[in-house]
């Protein structure tokens, strides 16, 4: 590797003090470079230039483990482990953000509260538990209100509504749209915070009404809405900071674009074994048919 690093800085720095600063004898860089490029090496370069095609592809987005996979499943072996050593050798690095980690609340697992979902963002099946929660983006001027909802058993976005505006209306929408394109049953659990738009006798009857069962978080407590909170993460951190939207229109298709194309089609998600939420779902009804 150090011969390597040498002969990648030929053109900048002195060969001779190079090898002096590397420890390594000039004789024995002119030898390893008067045999060649070895397979190895050569295998190297084509999974390093495969690497970089794949992260361009995916917008920056992957970092080593989804990249792993992604390859993986191209037919192309490797690790995590030395994904990132190639990706960090070529200065390759995901857009990222801090984890969104949550911790199950012991004190809220023995307490009959409002908060039925008590931190467990497991599902055995679809429409089984769902979260919702509301997001600002920032424009030139002023800002754009995302709603979103979530199924929790695939995480994927199933209702969404953009708006100027932070009013019961926006939640409203991003309800309906998941409503509409489910099979929900009553018993449904549907999570979120103790917003004054969830709080809506509107919107609360509109739950009531087709046998959800709402569940709320408890007051400033962030953490028990934490699938949520890690998703609106990730669409800043991969989308919204990189594209930075200025007008109410350019955040919408960017949020399109985002969510239907690229995180519920294509997007691997740790939680659900690094496949995309839409595959997951279809990997259950298959099970079920």
């Amino acid at each position: 590797m150090r011969y390597a690093y040498i002969r990648s800085l030929a053109g900048e720095y002195s060969i001779l003090k190079m090898c002096r600063w590397l420890a390594v004898s000039r004789a024995g860089y002119y030898k390893w470079l008067s045999r060649g490029t070895s397979e190895s090496e050569k295998r190297q370069q084509s999974l390093e230039k495969v690497i970089a095609t794949t992260f361009e592809r995916f917008k920056h987005r992957y970092g080593a483990p989804r990249l792993a996979v992604e390859l993986n499943e191209s037919g192309i072996p490797c690790s995590v482990n030395y994904v990132a050593k190639l990706m960090a050798q070529s200065s390759l690095r995901a857009r990222n953000g801090k984890g969104y980690k949550f911790f199950p609340n012991i004190q809220a697992r023995n307490h009959v509260s409002d908060n039925l979902l008590r931190r467990d963002f497991t599902a055995e099946r679809p429409d089984e538990k769902w979260v919702s929660d509301i997001t600002y983006i920032p424009l030139d001027k002023g800002f754009a209100y995302l709603a979103v909802v979530m199924d929790l058993y695939s995480r994927k976005i199933i209702g969404w509504s953009l708006d100027s505006t932070m009013t019961n209306q926006l939640i409203i929408d991003a309800f309906q749209m998941a409503y509409d394109s489910r099979q929900v049953k009553p018993g449904l659990i549907l999570h979120s915070d103790r917003g004054v738009q969830y709080r809506s006798g509107e919107y609360q009857h509109r739950l009531l009404s087709k046998g959800i069962r709402p569940s709320m978080s408890r007051k400033g407590n962030c953490w028990d809405n934490a699938a949520m909170e890690s998703f609106f993460s990730r669409l800043k951190v991969e989308s919204v900071y990189a594209d930075q939207p200025t007008t109410k229109q350019e955040a919408y298709s960017l949020v399109f674009e985002y969510i239907e194309l690229f995180y519920n089609r294509v997007r691997r998600h740790s939680a659900i074994g690094y496949k995309s939420p839409a595959e997951y779902e279809q990997e259950y009804h298959e099970k079920c048919a």
